[in-house]
């Protein structure tokens, strides 16, 4: 693979969620990622989590199939894994032992609630994760907080703050350093993201109630609005020149009310409202759905999606001026690649056939 991270070895143990969203992000950036699954894991075909690495399939309750993890840590830059607090050790997998057989190795940990504290070692989701930081508090209308989808917590949070952390500690090995434990916590990872929330809040800016804030919907000229034909507009004029364009394509004071606006925006559809306000300052755009999404002009002029075998999916991002990235490789077969990668790690004919047949069995 192209892209400022060639070179680079990644071991991911498979899991769902955040640590295959850390490890596309590797992947997608030229690191070569090397994903050891487990017969039967739930997953999604094609899913785009999974694309850009080479799979192998190992029961980690056999001895001979934690040898070929220890043989990937030995020759890696990164491990990453997410399972609970204390899965690996048991495996005799921990980074105690990776560590001691590669001092330099990068060992990224991806938990809900992190490897330490009260409930490391509850079950939890995003949800959950995003419930203790404050933020979710905040999200939804005045009656109540609503369901995020899994954004915040997940990926945000978790999958992207792990491929930054395991950027940084790569970085650090680089210059010298020793390789090293990265604890990243979806719950940390969340309470992150809420920075600014947290600093409005202190000088005074920013209240506990919901739809009462400048970002939250409180304010009129930044909000979600219905037209005419059921679809809605995004509308997010905050500074004066913006609310002056915005105010004056409505034909509206910028005194209106959220009422006022809404009554103006239910006057004509969606797409009207696009042309109406085209090439003004007003911030003004339309809420697509996940078909509409990927066909928009400048989605398809930057080439912010791709079709990889028939799935409309998010390409890499982001870009650079002087490494590009290539275009992804699909997901492969659950262990597709073993014999391959056994190979290359020196084991012989029979030690394969022995490791892979009773993978089958």
């Amino acid at each position: 693979m192209a892209g400022p991270l060639s070179g680079l070895k990644i071991v991911e143990m498979a899991g769902l969620g955040p640590g295959p969203f850390a490890a596309m992000m590797l992947a997608d950036h030229g690191a070569e990622v090397i994903r050891v699954e487990r017969a039967g894991m739930i997953g999604v075909r094609n899913d785009p989590l999974l694309r850009n690495r080479r799979s192998i399939s190992l029961d980690l309750k056999r001895d001979e199939c934690r040898e070929v993890v220890r043989r990937l840590a030995e020759r890696a830059d990164g491990l990453i894994e997410g399972y609970r607090p204390g899965v690996m050790e048991r495996l005799g997998l921990g980074p105690d032992e990776l560590l001691k057989i590669n001092p330099k190795l990068v060992y990224g940990r991806i938990t809900g609630w992190g490897q330490s504290g009260p409930l490391a070692n509850e079950a939890g989701h995003d949800i959950n994760y995003v419930a203790i930081t404050g933020l979710l508090n905040g999200i939804g209308p005045k009656e109540r907080p609503v369901v995020p989808i899994n954004y915040l917590g997940d990926y945000a949070g978790g999958g992207m703050m792990l491929a930054f952390g395991m950027v940084s500690a790569l970085l650090s090995v680089q210059r010298g350093g020793e390789g090293q434990v990265i604890d990243s916590a979806m719950s940390d990872g969340a309470a992150l993201i809420g920075a600014l929330t947290y600093g409005l809040k202190a000088a005074g800016l920013w209240r506990e109630e919901r739809e009462a804030n400048l970002l939250d919907g409180g304010e009129p000229a930044y909000g979600i609005y219905r037209c005419l034909d059921g679809k809605f507009l995004s509308i997010g004029a905050i500074e004066p020149q913006f609310r002056e364009a915005l105010f004056k394509g409505l034909a509206l004071g910028q005194g209106a009310s959220h009422e006022e606006i809404a009554t103006v925006i239910a006057s004509r559809s969606r797409d009207a409202w696009v042309t109406h306000f085209a090439g003004t300052d007003a911030c003004v755009a339309p809420v697509l759905d996940l078909e509409e999404a990927p066909v928009h002009p400048h989605n398809v002029a930057r080439r912010t999606f791709l079709d990889l075998d028939g799935v409309f999916q998010p390409a890499p991002a982001p870009r650079y001026s002087e490494t590009n990235t290539e275009r992804p490789e699909p997901p492969r077969r659950e262990g597709q690649d073993g014999p391959a990668i056994l190979a290359k790690l020196g084991f012989g004919a029979d030690e394969i056939q022995a490791i892979l047949n009773r993978e089958e069995a």
